[in-house]
């Protein structure tokens, strides 16, 4: 029986492989990233960073403190001001989604209930965000993006 033996082409066709797997799993990775996440935060950079001192204060005098949680198939979303009391918004707009992708976003049909904005809703577990963007009485307008931890 002849022994096999390893060869200069043996080599390199080992080393091809792994490089052309490296370089195959590189690429289905870096298509995936710039596929499902555009990276668009705004359509005009220099515009959005002219108002955005301005913006950041007005928001910041408001004092609001916002937090979210899933508890029995119901998203609540607290918005409270400086004293710990409740704040009824004028007008709220929420996006819920994942941290990485949107192509599973939702827009939640918040009820305030007297404490809190309340949606009824089931998620998967993970991290998901809330996009919201609140109006106060007096008109200022209030954005932030709320971390959501799902666990069952």
């Amino acid at each position: 029986m002849s022994e096999r033996q390893l060869t200069g082409r043996h080599v390199f066709m080992i080393f091809a492989g792994a490089f052309g797997i490296i370089i195959a799993v590189n690429l289905a990775l870096a298509f995936s990233a710039v596929k499902t996440f555009p990276g668009l935060e705004v359509k005009n950079s220099y515009v959005a960073s002219q108002e955005f001192d301005v913006r950041r204060d007005a928001q910041e005098a408001l004092g609001w403190d916002v937090s979210a949680r899933h508890v029995g198939g119901l998203l609540i979303l607290s918005i409270t001001d400086d004293l710990g009391k409740p704040v009824e918004v004028t007008n709220l707009d929420a996006v819920l989604g994942r941290a990485t992708h949107v192509k599973d976003d939702i827009q939640p049909n918040f009820e305030f209930d007297g404490t809190a904005y309340v949606a009824p809703m089931t998620l998967a577990d993970g991290n998901w965000n809330i996009r919201m963007t609140a109006q106060a009485a007096d008109g200022t307008e209030f954005n932030q993006r709320v971390i959501l931890h799902v666990k069952r």
